[in-house]
């Protein structure tokens, strides 16, 4: 990456493409267009506080006959842009997966108990479903497509992120069910797993190995046209979310909780990110990974994914009335995560940047001295 790229600002929820600085005129839309979901979630929460009922229960929008076949859709279109084409190639490195997956579905869900016991001490009164929200967050897989894009902006080892991302994900929407199940039952809150498992296979796993199979077929139709399944998945996640949002409006949970329960989330979630990042770097020291697999590490480690918590709630929780709070951790996480760790990205690519130019430099220098001896 050149210095001039560098000097762009990496806008992870672009996927890829940096924003366009070339004119104030041209900067706001560019804008806009980077971070249209994270700004689509605020939309529809307001949307929600000021229209409840159409999305509320027995609404007019039927939520939830629409967000079962939208939960089949994300899961079938996740499927469909899974690259396992690539998966393998990183295939080779196994201290770098075992180390992601521990952090993903074991540390991360121990963190997540810690803070649950210490947050009984001093946050008495937080709400049940603010804790459930809080350990279903810390169970969630990692995202695949902004983990290998920071990974890959970073200079860090893009295969294995790839891997570990998509194996991540797979075996989550199973394994995430299973987790909260016993961490439900661990803090006395917990409800038969067969059932779930059951409408879990039926609304998530089947679509997703329909749309691996299909991939085989129309992988390069699928990777051309990204622009136009990108936003139906972000479509129906957002009228997920919205409809969880009426419920609540309309049961009045706001009114019971108000803002200060939205300051308290936001301050939690960013403690948690930290704890996350400062165990991750002190595995990747401990474990002597180079740069470019503790980078891969990092952001395969730290990162949740948005796109497949929301639909698998739906599936876990049901349609209570409180699944605007549950979903209120990971709806902070996730665009925390991405300024984050876009920010970090940035700075990783500009050192390494930096030591290309100075190690180049060198290597000039040493030609020069070598040439006039």
């Amino acid at each position: 990456m050149g210095k001039k790229s560098t000097r762009r600002l990496f806008r992870p929820s672009r996927l890829g493409h940096d924003l366009d600085r070339t004119g104030d005129r041209q900067l706001f839309p560019a804008w806009i267009r980077s971070n249209g979901f994270i700004l689509g979630l605020f939309g529809v929460v307001i949307l929600a506080f000021l229209f409840p009922q159409p999305g509320a229960r027995n609404g007019w929008l039927h939520p939830d006959l629409i967000s079962d076949f939208g939960i089949a859709l994300i899961l079938f279109f996740q499927g469909l842009s899974m690259p396992l084409e690539k998966v393998w190639r990183g295939a080779g490195n196994w201290r770098l997966h075992v180390i992601i997956q521990v952090f993903t579905f074991v540390i991360f869900p121990i963190v997540g108990l810690g803070f649950q016991t210490l947050l009984a001490h001093l946050w008495a009164d937080e709400t049940e479903a603010v804790k459930q929200g809080f350990l279903y967050l810390c169970v969630l897989p990692s995202t695949v497509s902004t983990s290998v894009v920071l990974t890959s902006v970073a200079g860090g080892n893009t295969a294995a992120a790839v891997l570990s991302a998509a194996f991540s994900n797979i075996i989550g929407v199973i394994l995430t069910p299973l987790l909260v199940s016993f961490l439900m039952h661990a803090t006395g809150h917990g409800r038969p797993i067969g059932p779930l498992l059951i409408q879990i296979t039926m609304l998530t796993l089947l679509p997703f190995a329909a749309g691996v199979i299909l991939r085989r077929f129309v992988q390069h139709w699928v990777d051309a046209n990204k622009r136009w399944t990108n936003p139906i998945s972000n479509g129906v996640i957002l009228f997920i979310v919205y409809t969880a949002f009426c419920d609540s409006v309309t049961e009045r949970i706001w009114n019971k909780y108000g803002v200060i329960l939205t300051v308290e989330v936001l301050l939690i979630v960013v403690c948690l990110f930290g704890t996350i990042s400062l165990l991750i770097y002190l595995a990747s020291r401990a474990a002597r990974l180079n740069r470019e697999d503790a980078i891969a590490v990092y952001f395969c480690s730290v990162k949740k994914t948005l796109a497949m918590g929301v639909p698998l709630a739906m599936l876990i929780f049901g349609s209570r009335a409180d699944l605007s709070l549950i979903l209120l951790p990971i709806m902070f996480y996730h665009p925390f995560q991405l300024l984050v760790n876009g920010l970090l990205a940035n700075h990783w690519a500009s050192q390494r940047t930096t030591a290309n130019d100075n190690e180049h430099q060198r290597t000039t220098v040493n030609s020069k001295r070598h040439s006039a001896g």
